[in-house]
């Protein structure tokens, strides 16, 4: 039986990893509204991340209470998917709460290396992975989900495969 991908990882408990990844292979998958989209999560140390990000507008999840900011929250996945459209990155805590959305990773990225052609969106999630105890998961506009941790990429998920077994990851290293 192979391993989760989510086992894998050190700053994120399954439990909590799992839906978040499955929430971006849909994304992935789906779109929003006819167009492929692409977006960011981040799932860890939120106060750190935080401290290295900015608004890009208002917060639209400012202010809701706790109970329908958990990624266990069927409501809130469908909020995400449409926020999704926005520009700027989810950040996630540890347990799973949502605690900001629409953010601007500012984190330093001239130690990192990525592979050529991926963009902005994997470089600032392989910088805040880097000086934050957190992983982060991005959805590329080409439908490919790529998780990073330690500033280093260590999957790639292509959501086709991925609905095949639910852990088809190509895994780094």
């Amino acid at each position: 039986m192979s391993e989760k991908i989510s086992d894998k990882l050190r700053y994120c408990s399954p439990e909590i990893c799992q839906p978040i990844i499955e929430l971006a292979v849909e994304i992935a998958r789906e779109g929003r509204e006819g167009r492929r989209i692409g977006t960011l999560f981040t799932i860890g140390d939120a106060d750190r991340i935080l401290a290295h990000s900015r608004p890009l507008i208002l917060d639209p999840i400012a202010l809701h209470p706790e109970e329908v900011r958990n990624i266990r929250n069927d409501n809130l996945r469908g909020t995400i998917k449409e926020l999704a459209q926005l520009d700027g990155a989810f950040i996630f805590d540890t347990n799973g709460y949502l605690v900001a959305a629409a953010r601007y990773l500012d984190a330093k990225a001239s130690d990192i290396e990525l592979p050529m052609g991926l963009g902005s969106r994997h470089l600032a999630a392989a910088s805040i992975t880097k000086i934050a105890h957190a992983i982060a998961i991005v959805v590329s506009e080409s439908a490919i989900v790529r998780i990073f941790e330690n500033g280093n990429l260590v999957g790639d998920i292509i959501p086709e495969l991925w609905l095949l077994n639910r852990e088809h990851v190509i895994t780094k290293g």
